[in-house]
């Protein structure tokens, strides 16, 4: 792990080291920036500073690029070269495969037995579906005598109602008519009253 980060971190050194160099060509190549100006930019104090480092950075940039570059070609062969203990690590991998086998038989055998599980709970989720809509078509015709009958009884009521209200009717009439009987039997008797002395 360490020696992957710092082969990433050499490389990215090297790629960072490219592009500033091909940017710095393209910068050089442009066609806008008139020789004088460059003239102008190459005259300024600091490149006659740097001037003593140039050669040295140079070289120490190759040396570090024929470095990377033989450790690149060792890493190159050290993973392309026959690898030692081949009849070892094909042992192992056969024994591996011998565990895989049991390991993909033991899976199929669960997958098989989950789908007859599954299977089964299919069907009983179908018998279920099935009862239950037996029961709800039995509960729709229990429903719909209840209903028929609920609508009988309230015609039942309202016939019954009716009757009530027509006896009322009656009786109040008959009320009236003996009230009315009873008023003449009080005027007569009133009448024959005062006769009777007459007569006496």
């Amino acid at each position: 792990m360490k020696k992957s980060v710092t082969m990433t971190l050499q490389w990215t050194a090297v790629a960072l080291f490219l592009y500033g160099e091909i940017a710095v060509n393209l910068i050089l190549c442009l066609p806008f920036i008139s020789a004088k100006r460059w003239r102008l930019v190459f005259s300024w104090r600091i490149w006659n500073w740097l001037s003593p480092y140039w050669n040295k950075c140079f070289f120490t940039m190759i040396m570090v690029l024929i470095v990377l570059f033989l450790d690149a070609v060792r890493e190159v062969q050290k993973y392309s070269g026959p690898e030692p203990m081949q009849d070892a690590k094909v042992a192992v991998t056969l024994e591996s495969s011998a565990g895989l086998q049991v390991q993909m038989d033991s899976a199929i055998k669960a997958a098989r037995q989950h789908q007859e599980d599954n299977r089964m709970l299919k069907q009983a989720l179908l018998d279920d579906e099935k009862s239950m809509s037996a029961k709800n078509q039995q509960l729709k015709l229990e429903v719909e005598k209840l209903a028929a009958q609920l609508k009988a009884a309230e015609e039942a009521m309202r016939k019954s109602h009716a009757e009530v209200e027509a006896m009322k009717r009656q009786a109040k009439g008959l009320a009236q008519e003996y009230d009315r009987l009873l008023r003449e039997h009080h005027q007569l008797q009133n009448l024959q009253g005062p006769e009777d002395k007459k007569d006496q």
